[in-house]
């Protein structure tokens, strides 16, 4: 539970607020200030001057949304005025940029005149790629968005009205085919008359629910013909001849309840007067019309979403605004129209569908996800909703005639997949390349629930054509269990394999003479481990990936003992890929060799050059010690200089410099002034380490105390591509691993060079 000092504190301590603007372009020098500003900045005036849609060329208006409140109808606080609401505009800001990139101006107007705001808008038109209108209170909400929509050529958005339409829309969907009713037959009741309760309704309609079969209820009972009240025209529309006159009346034998007004409007009787299968989306912020522990009670039968995190199915408009802001600014588009929010819908609905990465599970404290009557919408964690609810949005844009820009739908799925997490490019970049060609891959664990989740991505997107060991019927019985699909996926039992045999003589005839009988060499083959290795060693198989449930040297030393070294190699090695939001780094060794020689570093950092160029990037390789170029001259770094000479002797193509300590490698500052002479003149982007402690050490606190993301460990000197899974990767951390595994079988790319 959040207490009001916590909730002060974070918004007070250090500067107040939570947003800053910082530039997007450098402004350290002389020419910089006159590139920025005068006289530099009146090229691209000219040039908007003469054709006004280089702004979205020239300047931000393209990735910039101004989020408009009034604070007539803040959360659940009501009217308390513009500066009030700052808090929660400055929030909307935060989410837009944390969930899509989008930049925000937050702009408090201190008016209820609904004329004055429209006013406003309409004059901003020329700063904004669009406008997000928040926290209006109704029926003004109504009269501005319609105006403003009618006049103005970029997008904007009421996310009150239909942020909560939307994901309650998709929430719907999905609950309803759980409970296997039709949507133009179902009786939906809605608690709450106000804009978010009018496009639920309205939007509702569009999916398919018949408008007959819907009764509404405000603070005075049902829209109904003859009540005696003078309803504005919004509720009109929802009037309706009924002898049904409260929100109990309504309720009885509804198949579904829509919440949008107060907290405890709705009891546990009224709960059990409906109809089968009971479907309530109680969304009342901060506390819904009926809590979950009571609904839950009531009806054991029941699909319950609220607007609180704490409970299954969230509808949370973070869901909603950042991304379809985004999909609509990167099309230009002039409108948010109804296809586009019945696009967002459908993708929300769909993604609910998809298997759920271990890491959105992870950030909510569970084991995993699964779709059903609990998990009816995807997670705002969830970093697939901006390449799936963007995309969608923007190629309904493009259909429906509102878009100025044409983009490639698949292209764009691409650039959305790198605005959060840019390092994923490098990922994208080796994916790209196991996709053209796709290898085998064995996964000796294949009774993991893990393995087999990443089995089926794996095959689905065609990255490989994985091949899973074990008892087939523990594997189809935990396939089954999970959903997983298992038709593209060949299962391989090593005890009953007739390859086992030949496997075994194979085995025998390499370890004869070191204390293996071909009996006990038969035996090992049992041994998921030995046998996929083996597989690989008999051209069955491309690829291993082994290690999720098991320690390093399981996985190490039958691949050692089967199919070695590359030629003219002493060691094996292991490097981290270590993902930043725009840059990759690669370290190694960081987890197989303790003190390795200076040849053996030689070895590790043209290695490590090969893994880079795989990864699509230029090597520039730092030989890290504790010293700076003969600064302190100890055996220790000794070393670390022999290695960096070796290296040079070796491959003259590579940039590589030492030995050096790690922030002249990061600091090209610092090399140009004391040490005008290095070949690494820019940051380095490979690190090579003078022993297992110090490589460790460092991956281990880049990733808990930096944030960066590891993508390994990668094996390198292996004469066939043999790759160990940490026992922490999640589900798309392996198929980052497979996607490796199979570039490796492709190119030898962890092979090193002589």
């Amino acid at each position: 539970m959040i207490t009001k000092q916590q909730a002060l504190d974070y918004h007070s301590k250090g500067k107040p607020g939570k947003v800053e603007i910082n530039p997007t372009k450098p402004c350290t020098t002389q020419l910089d200030l006159s590139l920025a500003y005068t006289p530099g900045v009146a090229q691209p005036c000219l040039e908007i001057h003469k054709n006004p849609a280089d702004v979205y060329k020239y300047t931000a208006k393209g990735n910039l949304v101004a989020v408009v409140s009034n604070g007539t109808a803040v959360l659940g606080l009501g009217n308390i005025g513009a500066a009030a609401g700052k808090p929660v505009m400055e929030g909307k800001g935060v989410l837009f940029k944390r969930f899509a990139d989008i930049d925000v101006f937050d702009i408090e107007l201190s008016t209820e005149d609904a004329d004055e705001i429209i006013k406003c808008c309409q004059l901003l038109e020329p700063t904004f790629g669009g406008i997000n209108l928040e926290d209006i209170k109704a029926p003004e909400c109504f009269y501005i968005e319609e105006t403003l929509k009618a006049t103005m050529k970029i997008p904007v958005f009421h996310d009150d009205q239909h942020g909560t339409a939307i994901i309650s829309g998709a929430a719907l969907l999905n609950a309803l085919e759980i409970v296997k009713k039709d949507i133009d037959k179902i009786r939906v009741v809605f608690s709450g008359a106000g804009a978010a309760g009018i496009a639920c309704a309205k939007l509702y309609c569009t999916l398919g629910v018949n408008p007959a079969n819907m009764l509404m209820v405000d603070s005075k009972g049902v829209l109904y013909e003859g009540r005696g009240d003078k309803y504005n025209k919004y509720k009109q529309e929802f009037v309706r001849k009924t002898d049904a006159h409260s929100l109990a009346d309504a309720m009885k034998d509804a198949d579904v309840f829509v919440g949008v007004s107060i907290a405890n409007t709705v009891t546990q009787d009224m709960v059990r007067s409906m109809a089968r299968d009971p479907i309530i989306f109680a969304m009342a912020n901060p506390d819904p019309e009926i809590t979950y522990p009571e609904a839950v009670a009531a009806r054991k039968d029941i699909i319950m979403a609220t607007g609180r995190s704490d409970y299954p199915n969230q509808v949370n408009n973070v869901l909603g605004f950042p991304f379809i802001f985004r999909g609509a600014l990167d099309v230009h588009a002039t409108a948010i129209n109804e296809e586009m929010k019945i696009a967002a819908v459908r993708a929300l609905a769909a993604l609910a569908k998809e298997d759920v990465p271990d890491e959105v599970a992870r950030a909510y404290g569970v084991d995993r996800f699964k779709f059903g009557r609990d998990y009816i919408i995807p997670k705002p964690f969830d970093q697939r909703v901006l390449t799936w609810e963007a995309s969608a949005v923007a190629q309904a844009a493009m259909k429906s005639g509102v878009a100025q820009r044409m983009v490639d739908i698949e292209e764009y799925k691409r650039q959305l997949s790198h605005r959060i997490g840019k390092g994923r490019v490098i990922m994208d970049v080796v994916t790209s390349k196991a996709k053209r060609n796709p290898k085998k891959i064995v996964f000796p664990e294949g009774h993991s629930s893990r393995i087999l989740r990443a089995c089926q991505m794996i095959s689905s997107e065609k990255i490989a054509k994985p091949i899973v060991l074990g008892n087939p019927e523990s594997i189809k019985a935990m396939a089954k269990e999970l959903e997983i699909n298992l038709n593209d996926i060949e299962i391989v039992d090593p005890i009953t394999s007739s390859r086992r045999e030949a496997y075994g003589k194979r085995f025998y005839e390499k370890r004869q003479r070191r204390g293996i009988t071909l009996d006990s060499a038969v035996r090992t083959m049992t041994d998921p481990t030995y046998f996929g290795i083996m597989m690989l060693e008999m051209g069955d198989c491309d690829a291993v990936l082994s290690g999720v449930t098991s320690d390093y040297p399981t996985t190490m030393r039958p691949a050692l003992q089967i199919i070695g070294l590359r030629e003219g190699l002493t060691r094996v090695s292991g490097l981290f890929a270590m993902i930043q939001k725009d840059k990759v780094y690669m370290l190694a060794d960081t987890t197989v060799n303790i003190d390795p020689s200076a040849e053996e570093l030689a070895e590790i950092a043209i290695s490590s050059a090969n893994v880079a160029r795989a990864f699509n990037i230029e090597p520039r390789i730092a030989m890290l010690s504790f010293s700076n170029f003969g600064s302190a001259r100890y055996p220790e770094s000794e070393k670390v200089a022999k290695a960096t000479a070796m290296v040079k002797a070796k491959r003259p193509d590579l940039i590589v410099d030492g030995e050096m300590q790690a922030d002249t490698a990061l600091m090209p500052d610092l090399i140009e002034k004391y040490f005008p002479f290095s070949k690494l003149q820019t940051e380095a982007n490979v690190f090579i380490f003078p022993d297992l402690n110090s490589g460790n050490i460092a991956y281990k606190l880049l990733q808990c105390l930096g944030g960066l993301i590891p993508v390994g460990p990668i094996l390198m000197g292996l004469s066939k591509a043999v790759h160990v899974l940490h026992r922490t990767l999640d589900v798309n951390q392996i198929v980052d691993m497979a996607a490796i595994a199979v570039v490796d079988a492709q190119e030898g790319v962890n092979r090193v060079r002589t």
